[in-house]
């Protein structure tokens, strides 16, 4: 990918990804102890692979490699988010803003992520 549009397109959706993971550790720090090994933990994972998978994929060279690592990211994505709505449902995301804030966030990340993986798809 060249730096031009494609490259501020990359730090755009590198910054709402990066953003994405600190509001997950900042909604996770609250979440009961006894989760710790487990949602709590499931949950900032599959946040920061969105992110790492996205880094990753970005910097290799091979186009086919790059879309298996954009698909990785995006199925972290699902992932976290249905780990959120699980945990808006039990109570444990209580602020509503922080509520609306992650699923805003995830849906454009959702939307930008898969349009690139469509036009990397269409490259042939």
């Amino acid at each position: 990918m060249e730096r031009g549009s494609l490259g501020k397109f990359h730090d755009v959706l590198k910054s709402k990804m990066d953003e994405y993971v600190h509001l997950a550790y900042q909604l996770t720090k609250d979440f009961p102890k006894e989760e710790i090994y487990g949602i709590t933990s499931q949950l900032r994972r599959a946040a920061m692979s969105v992110v790492l998978n996205y880094i990753e994929g970005y910097a290799r060279k091979r186009r086919l490699v790059k879309i298996n690592s954009f698909e990785t990211s995006y199925g972290s994505l699902q992932e976290s988010k249905y780990l959120l709505k699980f945990c808006r449902e039990v109570g444990w995301v209580k602020n509503a803003s922080d509520r609306e804030k992650a699923v805003a966030l995830s849906e454009e990340i959702s939307a930008m992520l898969w349009r690139t993986i469509e036009g990397l798809e269409r490259e042939s």
